[in-house]
């Protein structure tokens, strides 16, 4: 696609010249227009941006130097190139002062006009992928840092109200549905993941950060606003903005029936989508959970469980299913054995060894009620909640690789009630056990894992590097360290680096570019995007409002505007 120039000059026979003599297709130009004075100029610019102006200096109505003036002030983005026949330096200061690229004197020259062209654009467009390469970065960065707050949303470790100041700026969407849910997960049960239970830890983490690509490239393509987040071992949220998921239906029927299977339809095929890209790319087959409607962010953490819960209380083998309005009696017996197992977990993870015990006997007492009016659904649903228990247990960091590998060979001998029941028994025992002994070791982990913190707060520190420090999972790193010291991971780093930029501003002249990169951030846009969520000010405007002067550092003013 070409370029456009316009040509500015009050003698016709130049600009006629310029069109004929200036090899513009080669240049990647093309004329949008010729104008005799600044007025005319800036008419043709308002209808249609131009990439490159030619412009005389002299001219009636309104010069050359003016019409710059015109054109920088209303920030219409384009090279300038001035031609004249006056050899005075003070036209040339004041064409500099205005960004002009460059300064021809007439009788134009023409192999030298087309040379400056040439570089002119080649610099423009330069400048124009490197702001792409840029604003690329800046996405992805801004992309990753809501990912981290979404996985502890989902997680249910934060707060998510219009207090929260991570939130500031948001407070009127948390209400309002946002986000599609697709949950991709491994059968890990399956004769299909066997050689997936076999590999080493560290193929697993390959093989894991490899599909959290393969997803993010998919949907990349398909042109979807998304967030990928890795929830365990095997597992994916995917979450895509509901404005979009409701755009795409593309029906003008108002109808809800109809409205409901457009949706199905829709998120299905991207289901399906994504499945295949992670059969024909990572060569394993996941099965998919789609919540049954458009979730608010502070429906997130419910809607999660939802679709976790009916992805493995399920005896259907179809690939991808809709979660969210089970009916009551079909789905009671499960959702009790479901309750009971997440606060089993939820026992042993905090070494709760008595909670543990209580909740063994509700199992218990649940699975006698049960009996046969069960209706045979009894035993696979226990063997999904011995899965769900063990994968659980794995992320926790409280199943070693021996104890995992016994019990993958007991689930794949399909055992009946009474043996997964005793599995699962045996198994959260030696859990809450096994918590109750690393409680301590927990504790000085956490205590380790702080001046690690602190020493790199100012480098592009991520959750998984703290977590790979201490020899803990992302998961139960995140547990661990909310507990522990009362807020989320990258809410404690960026409230403490918000913290220092603000002791930064105050007490000394630094510009705020400099001042983002010293407390860790390259993109200096992103952090004031950070800053003035956690202020309700932009860099310069807290520096000002607390010195109480309008000072700004050489170049501030320009860098709050971009």
């Amino acid at each position: 696609m070409n370029g456009k120039v316009l040509l500015v000059d009050d003698e016709q026979h130049i600009t006629r010249n310029l069109e004929k003599v200036i090899p513009w297709s080669m240049l990647g130009l093309e004329i949008a227009g010729t104008a005799k004075n600044g007025v005319e100029a800036l008419e043709l610019l308002k209808a249609e941006p131009a990439d490159l102006v030619l412009c005389d200096i002299r001219m009636p109505v309104m010069d050359g130097l003016e019409l710059v003036r015109n054109i920088r002030e209303r920030g219409i983005a384009c090279e300038i190139i001035m031609l004249t026949g006056y050899q005075d330096f003070s036209y040339t200061r004041a064409a500099i002062q205005y960004g002009v690229k460059d300064y021809i004197l007439k009788p134009i020259p023409y192999d030298e006009l087309t040379g400056v062209i040439a570089r002119v654009m080649s610099e423009q467009r330069q400048k124009r992928m490197q702001v792409k390469e840029e604003k690329r970065k800046l996405d992805r960065i801004i992309d990753l840092a809501n990912e981290k707050i979404l996985y502890d949303v989902l997680m249910d470790y934060t707060d998510i109200t219009a207090d929260n100041w991570l939130m500031a700026g948001q407070e009127q969407q948390l209400g309002q549905p946002q986000y599609t849910m697709i949950v991709l997960d491994i059968d890990a049960g399956s004769a299909d993941a066997r050689d997936w239970r076999e590999w080493p830890d560290k193929e697993r983490k390959i093989w894991n950060f490899a599909v959290c690509n393969v997803l993010r490239e998919t949907i990349q393509l398909a042109g979807l606003q998304h967030a990928i987040i890795q929830m365990r071992d095997g597992e994916w949220c995917v979450l895509i903005h509901g404005e979009q998921a409701e755009a795409a239906l593309g029906s003008v029927s108002t109808d809800a029936l109809d409205v409901k299977a457009a949706r199905e339809s829709k998120v299905t095929k991207w289901a399906e989508m994504l499945l295949a890209s992670v059969q024909k790319n990572a060569k394993l087959q996941l099965h998919a959970g789609i919540y049954d409607r458009v979730a608010a962010m502070n429906e997130l953490a419910a809607a999660y469980k939802c679709v976790q819960r009916g992805m493995q209380l399920s005896t259907e083998t179809a690939p991808i299913a809709f979660y969210g309005n089970e009916r009551s009696g079909e789905f009671e017996a499960g959702r009790a054995l479901w309750d009971i197992a997440e606060r089993l977990i939820g026992a042993m993870k905090r070494g709760d060894a008595a909670g543990v015990e209580a909740e063994q006997k509700r199992l218990a007492e649940q699975l006698h009620k049960a009996g046969a009016s069960a209706d045979g659904r009894l035993e696979p649903l226990l063997h999904f909640l011995a899965l769900h228990l063990m994968r659980e247990l794995k992320e926790a960091d409280l199943l070693p690789r021996e104890r995992e590998d016994a019990m993958w060979r007991k689930m794949d001998l399909h055992f009946g009630v009474k043996d997964l029941f005793a599995a699962i028994r045996q198994a959260s025992s030696e859990g809450v056990a096994r918590s109750t002994d690393k409680r301590k070791h927990s504790e000085r982990q956490m205590a380790d894992v702080k001046p690690f913190i602190d020493r790199h707060l100012f480098r592009d520190l991520s959750v998984e590097d703290a977590a790979t420090h201490v020899g803990l999972s992302t998961s139960h790193f995140s547990l661990l360290f909310k507990g522990t010291y009362g807020e989320t991971f990258i809410e404690y780093i960026t409230r403490a680096r918000m913290e220092t930029a603000i002791s930064l501003l105050t007490e000394t002249p630094k510009s705020v570019a400099q001042i983002a990169k010293e407390v860790g951030y390259a993109e200096r846009r992103y952090f004031t995007k950070v800053f003035m969520k956690y202020t309700g000010k932009n860099p310069t405007d807290y520096r000002m409002a607390v010195q109480g002067t309008s000072h700004v550092t050489a170049g501030e003013e320009s860098e709050e505007e971009h």
